[in-house]
């Protein structure tokens, strides 16, 4: 029997939307920055194995893992630049992969740009792969925060903070640290500290490290993951001892202000229960002053003194350029070889006790 004319334009608009569909699909497979063209290689999904052998307990498969959550922050921005949307956008394969779903993006209220994402386990994605629990150590909540974009209408608060935090070394009080707060307490107060990890990149890590540290210094400690976390080591040195040697004077004058050195002293001692993951790249000047002057970490079998610990996590030396040596896709890499250590560092240590000496008027 023959068409109508009305059936052959039905049948062609049909057609026409296949077509398109499937140029989308081309061109989001094809993207750069799809996972299955830069992301991680031969790292399965989760599966029912994960019930026994929880791929989570392993160090390796959490560095990647929240790397790719943190690589997903930085697509949702530019996804946004882009204005991709549905089938076009890459952003999502990046957390889909570890059977997780994004309930919320932190948005920054001066120029609606994305710099985080928060991420929660995707109980029904598991159930199709016959994962009916989560596995052991897999993290209820996930909250990722992306570095500086150098492209687009976000560089300016992007550069903004990123001047604060190298010539003050604080964030606090900023919209980001402020956003990001409140959405780690509410994932805590939903799913409980222990079950939440944060992880940043560059500038995200400078936040992330902040939120730690604040969170740290009301006894509450969470999983915290920073890549190529900015060191910033002049300014803080120079308030660090500005801020000892107030202390001290006074303290000869007065016994309260012994009384707040004695609890200065206490909280360093409570935060050595929180431990963050540093992740460097001797090779990167920004994150390098981590590391002593060597390009090894200061490493120790036991926590001494007051230092504050880390797992700090040393890429291998190599000739590789700023942008390399910076980036997060060697984070992600599976087959990266990584000097691993318990690390009394001296400028974290620096940082906390710094944070922990401060006048109250300075306090917020």
């Amino acid at each position: 029997m023959g068409t109508t004319a009305k059936e052959e334009k039905s049948s062609s608009n049909n057609s026409a939307g296949i077509g398109k569909a499937h140029e989308e699909k081309h061109v989001r497979d094809h993207h750069p920055w799809d996972y299955h063209v830069s992301g991680p290689r031969d790292l399965a999904s989760p599966h029912w194995r994960d019930l026994i052998f929880s791929s989570w307990r392993n160090p390796s498969y959490r560095r990647i893992a929240v790397s790719c959550f943190v690589q997903a922050a930085y697509l949702l921005e530019l996804d946004r630049q882009a204005k991709r949307t549905g089938a076009q956008e890459i952003a999502s394969r990046w957390w889909k992969q570890f059977k997780y779903k994004l309930v919320r993006t932190l948005v920054d209220e001066r120029d609606g740009s994305i710099y985080g994402a928060v991420l929660e386990w995707d109980h029904s994605a598991a159930i199709a792969d016959y994962l009916f629990v989560r596995p052991w150590s897999a993290p209820k909540a996930a909250i990722a925060l992306r570095g500086t974009i150098i492209k687009g209408s976000t560089i300016r608060r992007d550069f903004e903070d990123d001047f604060r935090l190298v010539t003050w070394d604080c964030l606090k009080g900023t919209v980001r640290f402020r956003g990001t707060m409140e959405a780690v307490k509410a994932m805590i107060s939903k799913h409980g500290a222990h079950n939440v990890c944060i992880g940043g990149h560059s500038l995200g890590a400078g936040i992330a490290l902040h939120v730690g540290k604040e969170l740290a210094k009301q006894g509450v400690y969470i999983d915290c993951h920073l890549f190529n976390p900015p060191s910033v080591s002049l300014p803080q040195t120079l308030r660090f001892i500005q801020k000892t040697a107030s202390l001290m004077w006074r303290g000869n004058k007065s016994r309260k202000d012994s009384d707040d050195e004695n609890g200065a002293e206490k909280l360093m001692k409570d935060v050595n229960g929180w431990i963050p993951h540093l992740y460097i790249n001797d090779a990167d000047y920004i994150c390098m002053h981590y590391a002593d002057r060597a390009g090894t970490a200061t490493m120790t079998s036991s926590h001494k003194g007051n230092n504050a610990p880390s797992r700090l996590f040393l890429a291998p030396r190599g000739q590789k350029s700023l942008m390399e040596a910076h980036g997060l896709q060697q984070w992600w890499s599976n087959d990266i070889e990584l000097q691993r250590s318990i690390s009394d560092s001296r400028l974290l240590t620096r940082q906390l006790r710094s944070m922990y000496l401060e006048s109250p008027s300075e306090k917020s």
